[in-house]
């Protein structure tokens, strides 16, 4: 596989650096056998990657083709979200040299965080273990396989092929990525040895709190060894120890009840610690650290959900883990990126959709303080056999035994749409459905009895998990979003813990209209529930424009109900972040699932403020702004003489809007009125240039502005006669092809939608397959415009075309840079 480096990620252009071996060797020979602990390593660099799909370890370290990379590293970050259908589901390999930490009487641990979606571990051509299950992490014991301060050679199989017994199914609404895409760690741990620490609260309040510790050991040998934690608040102050002989394998330990605990919550995410150590005779072999965190949740029956005694209205979204240029093999940075973002909206709660996700999301989410539904990945395709049964209970066994500390989780969800499509006959059998779900829902409670367990639109099943999310699409694939408080009312009386999963639609960016819709005369407003088969649905989804101005409306309204609801728990919209999807193929970005608040590269849509509006207060702290819908909306038409509708969403308590430097009056914030909680003016636009200029206040002070040039025209452009090519340059050094729809006036065609083709000839690169507005090579217009980012080559000379069937291919020779400068994206 060769890709050129201008389209690369960073991730996956890092050098290799053969001395990182080293280092590692150095790290556990400073430690002498006496005083030696647990050394955990990363070793992500310095992996060599074969894509092809031997079966036999021998054939595939005789083959040629290997090159250098460092992980993460998925081999699907370029072929999802092109233009060609299918994506890559087979094996590959990667290959490493580790030198085994020294030291007798120790083991060495190769930990995974994540292999998708299978993986066999060998070393030195020897069969050392493996892993079914893409989402959750596993150890392989390589201590019978190397010797201590030898250097090894560690070969790993992953494959992502079709799989009926291993959960997500392949009907799933997302890509199914392959590889290594998560951190690898090499550990150095004592023959005997902490495998887990689950830490629990078995009663929590306002006056008192207690916590207990599970230690498992591993190893066996644990005769003469002693466990011992240490309970660590927020400030870094011990509250209590404990400990306890550790000759049965597992010990528990209990601390001292601990008056007024500090508790969390996403206001105030207070965050204790658990100390554990193993001892042999005084002296610490092994010690791990895990979070804990004090609090109670309930919900009013059919009503509000509350945390800590006090009533928390869940303002939430979902995220999938991917990213454009990587794939699912984000770094840490950009996990950790995505929950700060979500965080700055002002979420309180995400659902992991539909997947567990990364060790560092949960860890954001612990310090950010965001509530966590946590999801097997029983997405679709009904249930299986014996093999599919067993692989479901051990990855939910799994999930829960790694991610069970983290005070952020409250929900662990069994499923979602799992009666959908059945992967093998029979699959969608209810009875043989019910069974699975009250089996797993016993696991669940049994490994875990302080949290709910969870799942969405399985409607046969709802009572028998603690918390149903129904399938309410208002205003999208059923129904208007007008009718969405009477929707929730009628999910209310049903359901004795509602939480409502997914809400939303899709967005072109740049994509505006004068006269958005709501739905209502066009489809059946009193259905809420998408159809598995839409074929013959109308719905908003099939027949409205996708424009961003439909969705704010939608989204403001959604708002605007939840927020003035007393009742209501909470709701999740779908999702945060555009992402991959192999059952999209002919949406405006191909493979792509447009519902995001953000593009798949985290660049804001105009629907991001508006939940920015809503959740977070320029008032009580938070960063004040307005923003004028919308700076991808600026030429606008009408009839001479008619005002037009322009909405500013602002999180400060009024705003003023001024047009030309002439005052169209204050307005009061107030989230019962729609839309933009009334911070919505008619706008005399007068013909040619216009300036409007946002000022938001606080407490009668200025805090803020916003502005935003606008075009307008009395007369509307008429039929597209020409397709024409322009360049702009980008910050990056990049130069954006922009592609404009004309009539013969030479005015910009504002309706015209048809998707368009880019490609290029000689020096240079267009960027394509990100999937996203500016990087994709075939995307929709967007009001009669759409770009594509190119990469110049100094001294070079290139030319992009643009066409689709209407208009035959417009060319344009781009200029070269005239000095060399950073380009990679």
């Amino acid at each position: 596989m060769s890709v050129s480096p201008a389209r690369l990620s960073p991730v996956l252009t890092t050098l290799r650096f053969r001395s990182a071996l080293v280092a590692v060797a150095l790290a556990f020979l400073a430690l002498s056998d006496a005083q030696a602990q647990r050394v955990v390593t990363n070793v992500n660099a310095d992996w060599d990657y074969l894509e092809e799909a031997h079966a036999d370890v021998a054939d595939a370290l005789a083959a040629d083709g290997w090159e250098p990379i460092s992980l993460p590293h998925s081999w699907n970050v370029w072929d999802t979200t092109d233009i060609v259908p299918g994506y890559r589901r087979d094996a590959s390999w990667y290959r490493r040299t580790i030198t085994a930490p020294p030291g007798a009487d120790r083991r060495t641990i190769l930990y995974f965080e994540g292999a998708a979606m299978t993986a066999d571990v060998y070393v030195d051509g020897a069969y050392a273990g493996g892993h079914v299950g893409g989402y959750v992490g596993f150890d392989v014991d390589l201590t019978d396989h190397v010797t201590p301060g030898a250097e090894h050679e560690v070969m790993v199989r992953v494959s992502n092929a079709y799989d009926p017994d291993l959960i997500p199914s392949q009907k799933a609404d997302y890509f199914l990525f392959g590889g290594l895409t998560r951190d690898v760690w090499l550990k150095s741990v004592p023959e005997t040895y902490i495998d887990r620490a689950h830490v629990l609260t078995p009663t929590v309040s306002a006056e008192e709190a207690e916590a207990t510790v599970r230690v498992r050991l591993a190893g066996g040998g644990a005769a003469d060894l002693t466990a011992a934690a240490r309970l660590v608040d927020p400030d870094g102050r011990t509250v209590d120890t404990a400990q306890a002989p550790a000759a049965g394998g597992v010990v528990d330990l209990a601390f001292d009840t601990v008056a007024r605990p500090a508790l969390w919550s996403p206001d105030r995410p207070a965050l204790y610690s658990v100390e554990v150590d193993l001892m042999r005779g005084g002296e610490t072999i092994d010690s791990v650290t895990e979070p804990l965190g004090f609090r109670w949740f309930s919900f009013e029956p059919g009503g509000a959900f509350f945390l800590n005694g006090e009533r928390l209205l869940l303002r939430g979204t979902h995220r999938h883990e991917e990213h454009a240029g990587y794939a699912s093999a984000m770094p840490n940075a950009l996990h950790r990126r995505d929950m700060e973002m979500m965080k700055e909206v002002g979420a309180n709660f995400v659902r992991l959709g539909h997947y567990p996700q990364d060790p560092v999301v949960y860890q954001a989410a612990d310090s950010l303080g965001i509530i966590l539904w946590d999801e097997l990945p029983w997405n679709r395709g009904g249930a299986g056999g014996a093999a599919w049964q067993a692989n479901t209970e051990r990855l939910l066994r799994e999930q829960i035994d790694q991610n069970l500390n983290h005070p952020s989780i409250l929900f662990w969800s069994l499923g979602n749409e799992i009666y959908w499509l059945p992967d093998v006959p029979g699959g969608d059998d209810p009875d043989l459905l019910r069974a699975t779900v009250e089996h797993l829902d016993s696991v669940a409670h049994a490994l875990d009895p302080s949290r709910m367990t969870a799942m969405r639109k399985y409607y046969d099943g709802d009572d028998l998990v603690d918390v149903f999310s129904p399938s309410i699409w208002a205003g999208w694939y059923s129904g208007v979003y007008t009718k969405y408080a009477e929707a929730i009312e009628e999910a209310q009386a049903e359901y004795p813990r509602l939480l409502h999963m997914e809400y939303g639609g899709s967005s072109h960016v740049g994509r505006h209209t004068e006269t958005p819709i709501d739905g209502e005369g066009l489809v059946d407003p009193d259905e809420f529930s998408e159809a598995v088969n839409q074929v013959a649905v109308a719905n908003i989804a099939q027949n409205g424009d996708w424009s961003e101005n439909y969705i704010v409306d939608l989204f403001d309204w959604h708002l605007r109900v939840s927020e003035t609801m007393p009742t209501f728990s909470g709701n999740a919209q779908w999702a945060f972040k555009d992402f991959g999807t192999p059952l999209r193929p002919e949406n405006d970005l191909p493979f792509v699932n447009q519902k995001g608040l953000v593009d798949r590269a985290g660049r804001p849509k105009d629907a991001y403020y508006v939940f920015k509006s809503y959740w977070t207060s320029a008032a009580e702290g938070d960063d004040p702004f307005c923003y004028i819908e919308s700076p991808t909306w600026t030429e606008r038409t009408g009839p001479a003489g008619e005002p037009r509708e322009t909405s500013v969403y602002c999180n400060t308590d009024a705003a003023h809007l001024y047009l030309n430097g002439e005052s169209l009056g204050m307005h009061e914030k107030d989230i019962a009125a729609f839309p933009a909680s009334g911070l919505s003016w008619q706008v005399p636009f007068v013909e040619g240039p216009n300036e409007l200029v946002a000022v938001g206040f606080v407490g009668g002070a200025e805090v803020t502005r916003d502005s935003l040039a606008v075009s307008y025209a009395t007369t509307p452009p008429g039929t597209a006669s020409d397709l024409v090519l322009s360049t702009a340059p980008l910050a990056n050094g990049n130069v954006l092809v922009v592609a404009t729809m004309l009539d013969a006036e030479g005015r910009r065609v504002l309706d015209y939608e048809e998707p368009v083709y880019f490609s290029h000839d000689g020096d240079g690169e267009i960027l394509v397959d990100w999937g996203t507005p500016t990087r994709s090579q075939r995307v929709s217009m967007a009001n009669g415009r759409a770009a594509i980012e190119f990469v110049p080559t100094t001294g070079g000379r290139a030319v992009v075309s643009v066409l689709n069937q209407d208009f035959k291919g417009t060319y344009l020779v781009v200029p070269a840079p005239e000095a060399t400068s950073s380009r990679r994206p």
